[in-house]
């Protein structure tokens, strides 16, 4: 039987939260297969709950990696639009 990596996966949840959101899609994909083997008697249960709170850390980090992509995609296509059409303004024109 494995020893489970059950901390491992909640560091890296809780990283990808607060400083790097790659380590959250790490998280995710560890716990997912870590999950799966502790279902299937190969790894050790003990880390159980340590394992599924990394997986929904890495859950959320990959959620807000996502919606701030998304917001940055909408501020950027905002602000290229503006600068468009105050450039075309012939008031501000010199």
């Amino acid at each position: 039987m494995q020893p489970h990596r059950g901390t491992t996966v909640l560091v890296l949840g809780i990283l990808g939260i607060v400083l790097c959101p790659i380590c959250g899609i790490i998280a995710w994909v560890m716990g997912n297969k870590d999950l799966a083997a502790m279902e299937a008697g190969q790894m050790d249960r003990e880390g159980e709950s340590n394992t599924k709170a990394g997986k929904i850390c890495g859950i959320i980090a990959t959620i807000l990696m996502i919606v701030g992509i998304v917001f940055y995609a909408i501020a950027l296509v905002l602000g290229l639009g503006a600068a468009a059409i105050g450039g075309m303004d012939p008031a501000i024109q010199p």
